[in-house]
């Protein structure tokens, strides 16, 4: 039977070591990531059947990571590992979409009863997402073609990812700090005006021609794409 691969996401080494001990000795595969951007790198890199999830851990919270991921993982089982008085984040950490959180310290027995048990639910058929489409703009992420009204329409590398963003992304107003961090990268510095002016790109080319605008502008707040009606 293959190994399920288990991906710890925790900073404090007596717990992480005691962690990838116990399920090694399961008969897991482990890893481990002592800080969000780690993880996030791994839970890219590799496949991971579930992840222990810490919620205080630095470079990027666990409810951060858990976010980001969610946006293009809904079927991958997150635990969360929270503190006793964390109440807030345990309900933030089900509502972003972790499946289950036990807090600390807990007994080993329990956390492996719990892994079996998320283990062991069959994950579900992913949909083809290929392609996003609000109205009739239609994006295929594979080809990266943009298509509206059966026109195709040319935009450059960032302009597409940050028009692939705002898909993804549909009916949530996303600030410009967010569009720069999804878009750009955590490690941009330049000045956040940079989206305001891709913004304008990406306008001119997808809504020219067309009565109803794609993109909208939330004043004091950022940009969104809601759902067009045909």
């Amino acid at each position: 039977m293959t190994q399920a691969k288990i991906l710890i996401i925790e900073d404090e080494q007596k717990i992480s070591r005691v962690l990838q001990l116990e399920l090694k000795f399961e008969n897991y595969e482990t890893e481990v990531a002592d800080n969000g951007k780690d993880a996030l790198r791994l839970i890219e890199e590799q496949d991971w059947d579930l992840v222990l999830l810490d919620i205080m851990i630095p470079e990027l919270s666990g409810l951060e990571v858990l976010r980001r991921v969610r946006r293009n993982d809904e079927e991958t089982p997150i635990i969360l590992l929270t503190a006793r008085d964390e109440i807030h984040d345990k309900v933030s950490g089900l509502d972003l979409g972790a499946n289950d959180y036990i807090t600390k310290p807990f007994q080993i027995e329990e956390l492996l009863a719990r892994i079996r048990v998320h283990l062991r639910r069959p994950k579900q058929k992913k949909e083809n997402t290929d392609e996003l489409f609000v109205g009739d703009l239609r994006v295929s992420l594979n080809a990266r073609e943009v298509v509206r009204g059966g026109k195709q329409i040319d935009l450059t590398p960032r302009e597409f990812d940050l028009l692939v963003c705002l898909l993804k992304n549909k009916n949530i107003v996303l600030t410009r700090e967010q569009l720069i961090e999804q878009v750009w990268g955590f490690d941009y510095y330049g000045d956040t005006n940079v989206v305001d002016v891709y913004i304008r790109y990406v306008r001119q080319k997808v809504d020219q021609g067309f009565e109803e605008g794609c993109i909208q502008t939330v004043r004091g707040v950022g940009y969104t794409i809601k759902d067009i009606e045909k």
